[in-house]
């Protein structure tokens, strides 16, 4: 390769980077900022909901080694999704990169903040409509909204590292990994997802129908624009969305443990001592 062509590549691949990288903490100082702002909010509840952090997230990076046959299933399923979807990857592609779309732009991602709003709306609704009533239960339902978010999202940032898949705005091969990009999985799919199945799924069965068609609405909608923008492949939104439940599903699980009473035996003079405790607000 000519030696003068090979140093114009890796300039460009570095501006690429960079823009990458500028765009990546863009989109995580906004989120801080989202959650510094409910914080306040979420910081009225109960100080069990803080102390259990950081249990949640150590069972939660842990989690694959205690999967019953269920959750395997689940895992082999959406492999087997992402695979077919990624069959489908080019004629997707084909289908929304037209006009400027079309344009090859280094995997530039124009309009990050504005598809992650509807998602930060989310959280940050739950949390003032929590402070506005001052409700206990609302308050650790914005807590989980937060979990289940920062946790697909780090997440999908490790893969998205790990894998370095090129966006379909930055080649039109959707087999290019490996080469620094930052696509599979989608981490405003995931991220979605994961907080849109945690809303749709709590509180009462009143609203249910309300908060599903809001939770898997903006979770799906989320997916459609990052696939009609071309700054995603068709596979990286389907890994998002089933690492997004994935990860919703474990937060609702700690919620409802957390919500049921345990009992603990402790040893004492003479024999043992039975304590029953249950939350009871």
């Amino acid at each position: 390769m000519n030696p003068m062509l090979a140093a114009v590549r890796r300039l460009a691949r570095r501006a690429r980077y960079g823009k990458a990288l500028k765009a990546k903490r863009m989109k995580w100082v906004m989120l801080g900022w989202a959650v510094i702002g409910i914080f306040p909010v979420v910081g009225r509840t109960a100080d069990s909901l803080l102390d259990t952090t950081l249990e949640d997230t150590k069972l939660y990076f842990t989690a694959p080694l205690r999967w019953d046959e269920e959750d395997w299933l689940y895992f082999g399923g959406a492999l087997v999704a992402i695979g077919a979807a990624h069959s489908f990857d080019t004629r997707v592609r084909d289908h929304f990169a037209t006009g400027s779309n079309a344009v090859l732009n280094g995997g530039e991602d124009k309009n990050s903040l504005r598809d992650a709003a509807p998602t930060l709306a989310i959280v940050a609704g739950t949390g003032l409509y929590a402070a506005f009533i001052d409700d206990r239960d609302g308050y650790r339902e914005t807590w989980a909204l937060i979990e289940a978010g920062a946790f697909s999202g780090a997440t999908a940032e490790v893969l998205g590292y790990a894998t370095g898949r090129e966006r379909p705005d930055a080649t039109t091969s959707p087999n290019e990994w490996g080469k620094g990009g930052d696509s599979f999985p989608s981490l405003h799919t995931t991220v979605a997802f994961a907080v849109g199945t945690v809303f749709a799924e709590s509180g009462n069965d009143e609203y249910r129908w309300i908060r599903r068609i809001i939770g898997y609405g903006v979770a799906g909608a989320t997916a459609y624009e990052r696939l009609n923008e071309n700054v995603h492949w068709l596979s990286d939104t389907v890994a998002g969305a089933a690492l997004g439940i994935a990860t919703a599903k474990f937060v609702l699980n700690r919620q409802d443990a957390q919500s049921h009473g345990t009992v603990q035996f402790q040893p004492v003079k003479g024999g043992w001592m039975v304590s029953y405790s249950v939350r009871t607000h």
